[in-house]
């Protein structure tokens, strides 16, 4: 059975959604141990960066992965 495009889609918005709010929290936590303090909205703005990239980056491994799989 192979995933559909939309199913890899949501797949990959969910994941990232989820780092998304790990990598905050995570930020939030470990930055201040480094001496760096920025505001929520500078860690959301970061953390935004960051969901963006990793999005693209899942979508597109998924749909290669489903590529390589069919052959």
């Amino acid at each position: 059975m192979t995933q559909s495009h939309r199913m890899s889609l949501i797949e990959a918005v969910t994941n990232v959604a989820v780092g998304y709010a790990l990598a905050v929290v995570t930020q939030i936590v470990v930055f201040p141990w480094f001496g760096l303090h920025p505001s929520i909205g500078d860690n959301l703005a970061i953390g935004g960066v960051f969901v963006g990239i990793s999005l693209l980056r899942s979508y597109a491994l998924r749909r290669l992965f489903e590529a390589v799989g069919k052959r």
